[in-house]
Protein backbone atom coordinates (compact mmCIF):
# COMPACT_ATOMS: atom_id res chain seq x y z
CA UNK A 1 0.00 0.00 0.00
CA UNK A 2 3.28 2.59 1.05
CA UNK A 3 4.38 1.34 -1.95
CA UNK A 4 1.42 2.81 -4.23
CA UNK A 5 1.06 5.53 -2.36
CA UNK A 6 4.14 6.69 -3.17
CA UNK A 7 4.50 6.23 -6.76
CA UNK A 8 1.12 7.92 -7.21
CA UNK A 9 2.80 11.03 -5.08
CA UNK A 10 5.83 10.42 -7.72
CA UNK A 11 3.43 10.74 -10.82
CA UNK A 12 1.83 14.05 -9.86
CA UNK A 13 5.01 14.92 -8.75
CA UNK A 14 6.78 14.54 -11.85
CA UNK A 15 3.19 15.75 -14.18
CA UNK A 16 3.17 19.13 -12.33
CA UNK A 17 7.07 19.75 -13.21
CA UNK A 18 6.33 19.02 -16.94
CA UNK A 19 3.46 21.94 -16.76
CA UNK A 20 5.68 24.57 -16.03
CA UNK A 21 8.37 23.43 -18.51
CA UNK A 22 5.44 23.33 -20.81
CA UNK A 23 4.59 27.30 -19.61
CA UNK A 24 8.06 28.41 -19.94
CA UNK A 25 8.36 26.85 -23.37
CA UNK A 26 5.11 28.99 -24.76
CA UNK A 27 6.31 32.81 -22.82
CA UNK A 28 9.46 32.12 -24.50
CA UNK A 29 7.96 31.37 -28.22
CA UNK A 30 5.37 34.68 -27.28
CA UNK A 31 8.57 37.12 -26.77
CA UNK A 32 10.67 35.68 -29.81
CA UNK A 33 7.73 36.16 -32.30
CA UNK A 34 7.15 39.36 -31.62
CA UNK A 35 10.57 40.37 -31.51
CA UNK A 36 13.59 40.31 -32.94
CA UNK A 37 16.81 40.34 -30.80
CA UNK A 38 19.93 42.38 -31.74
CA UNK A 39 23.61 42.21 -29.03
CA UNK A 40 22.49 41.55 -25.35
CA UNK A 41 19.46 39.85 -24.64
CA UNK A 42 16.68 41.46 -22.96
CA UNK A 43 12.85 41.40 -22.28
CA UNK A 44 10.36 43.71 -23.83
CA UNK A 45 8.93 43.71 -20.04
CA UNK A 46 9.39 47.36 -17.68
CA UNK A 47 10.52 49.41 -20.98
CA UNK A 48 9.24 52.52 -20.01
CA UNK A 49 7.37 54.50 -22.68
CA UNK A 50 9.21 57.31 -24.75
CA UNK A 51 7.11 60.42 -23.28
CA UNK A 52 8.64 59.38 -19.83
CA UNK A 53 12.40 59.59 -20.81
CA UNK A 54 11.43 63.42 -22.17
CA UNK A 55 10.79 64.74 -19.26
CA UNK A 56 14.52 62.53 -18.04
CA UNK A 57 16.17 64.03 -20.81
CA UNK A 58 14.94 67.50 -20.51
CA UNK A 59 16.25 67.53 -16.98
CA UNK A 60 19.88 66.28 -17.35
CA UNK A 61 22.77 68.17 -17.96
CA UNK A 62 25.36 67.54 -20.06
CA UNK A 63 27.75 64.72 -18.84
CA UNK A 64 24.77 63.22 -16.76
CA UNK A 65 23.55 59.46 -17.21
CA UNK A 66 21.14 57.03 -16.09
CA UNK A 67 20.69 53.48 -16.90
CA UNK A 68 17.10 52.87 -18.20
CA UNK A 69 15.43 50.68 -21.09
CA UNK A 70 12.73 52.60 -23.49
CA UNK A 71 10.15 51.67 -26.47
CA UNK A 72 9.98 54.20 -29.09
CA UNK A 73 10.24 54.61 -33.01
CA UNK A 74 12.42 54.50 -35.29
CA UNK A 75 13.16 57.82 -37.54
CA UNK A 76 16.44 57.28 -39.07
CA UNK A 77 19.41 54.19 -39.56
CA UNK A 78 22.63 54.54 -40.42
CA UNK A 79 22.38 53.41 -44.36
CA UNK A 80 26.11 52.47 -44.51
CA UNK A 81 25.65 49.36 -41.73
CA UNK A 82 22.91 50.04 -39.92
CA UNK A 83 25.40 51.22 -36.93
CA UNK A 84 23.22 53.98 -35.35
CA UNK A 85 19.36 54.90 -35.40
CA UNK A 86 17.72 57.91 -33.80
CA UNK A 87 14.30 57.24 -32.15
CA UNK A 88 11.60 60.07 -32.17
CA UNK A 89 11.69 61.69 -28.61
CA UNK A 90 8.53 64.00 -29.18
CA UNK A 91 7.23 66.66 -32.02
CA UNK A 92 10.71 68.25 -31.42
CA UNK A 93 13.75 65.61 -30.36
CA UNK A 94 15.01 62.57 -30.97
CA UNK A 95 17.97 60.86 -29.42
CA UNK A 96 20.58 58.99 -31.20
CA UNK A 97 21.32 55.52 -30.45
CA UNK A 98 24.91 53.95 -30.85
CA UNK A 99 25.53 50.55 -29.66
CA UNK A 100 27.84 49.27 -27.01
CA UNK A 101 31.48 48.99 -28.37
CA UNK A 102 30.05 48.37 -32.33
CA UNK A 103 29.34 44.66 -31.17
CA UNK A 104 26.07 44.76 -33.20
CA UNK A 105 23.94 46.46 -35.50
CA UNK A 106 20.75 46.86 -36.98
CA UNK A 107 18.82 46.04 -40.50
CA UNK A 108 18.99 49.60 -42.56
CA UNK A 109 15.51 49.27 -43.41
CA UNK A 110 13.51 49.70 -39.29
CA UNK A 111 12.69 53.15 -40.11
CA UNK A 112 9.06 53.56 -38.59
CA UNK A 113 9.19 50.71 -36.58
CA UNK A 114 8.89 50.42 -32.81
CA UNK A 115 12.05 49.32 -31.22
CA UNK A 116 13.03 48.69 -27.74
CA UNK A 117 16.47 49.77 -26.31
CA UNK A 118 17.97 48.51 -23.36
CA UNK A 119 21.34 50.89 -22.09
CA UNK A 120 22.69 54.43 -21.06
CA UNK A 121 20.81 57.41 -21.84
CA UNK A 122 22.60 59.83 -21.65
CA UNK A 123 22.85 63.97 -22.90
CA UNK A 124 26.09 64.89 -24.61
CA UNK A 125 27.46 67.95 -26.83
CA UNK A 126 27.85 67.04 -30.34
CA UNK A 127 31.04 68.51 -32.62
CA UNK A 128 30.21 69.42 -35.74
CA UNK A 129 32.60 66.85 -37.60
CA UNK A 130 30.37 64.08 -35.80
CA UNK A 131 27.46 65.97 -37.01
CA UNK A 132 28.47 65.95 -40.22
CA UNK A 133 29.59 62.40 -40.87
CA UNK A 134 26.12 61.38 -39.00
CA UNK A 135 24.61 63.41 -42.13
CA UNK A 136 26.64 61.75 -44.68
CA UNK A 137 25.59 58.33 -43.21
CA UNK A 138 22.33 59.28 -42.90
CA UNK A 139 22.27 59.91 -46.99
CA UNK A 140 21.99 63.52 -46.58
CA UNK A 141 23.01 65.78 -49.25
CA UNK A 142 26.43 67.95 -49.67
CA UNK A 143 24.36 70.91 -49.45
CA UNK A 144 22.83 69.83 -46.13
CA UNK A 145 26.02 68.72 -44.56
CA UNK A 146 27.14 72.44 -45.15
CA UNK A 147 24.81 73.67 -43.43
CA UNK A 148 26.33 72.19 -39.79
CA UNK A 149 28.09 74.64 -38.39
CA UNK A 150 27.83 74.72 -34.74
CA UNK A 151 28.25 71.63 -31.88
CA UNK A 152 24.87 71.36 -30.19
CA UNK A 153 23.18 69.73 -27.12
CA UNK A 154 22.31 66.38 -27.68
CA UNK A 155 20.03 63.04 -26.19
CA UNK A 156 22.33 60.03 -26.80
CA UNK A 157 21.97 56.19 -25.70
CA UNK A 158 24.45 53.69 -25.54
CA UNK A 159 22.14 50.64 -26.06
CA UNK A 160 24.14 46.71 -25.00
CA UNK A 161 20.06 45.13 -26.75
CA UNK A 162 18.08 46.05 -28.86
CA UNK A 163 14.39 44.49 -29.27
CA UNK A 164 12.74 45.00 -32.70
CA UNK A 165 9.07 44.98 -32.96
CA UNK A 166 8.15 42.37 -36.04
Amino acid sequence: MRLLILVFIGVLLLNSCKKKVENQTNHDKIATTEYTSFGKTIIPDDAIEVKSMVSHYNTMAVGDSINTKMKATVTEVCQAKGCWMKLQLDNNSDVMVKFKDYGFFVPKDIKDKTVIVNGLAYVAEQSVEDQRHYAEDAGKTATEIATITKPKRTFAFEADGVLIKQ
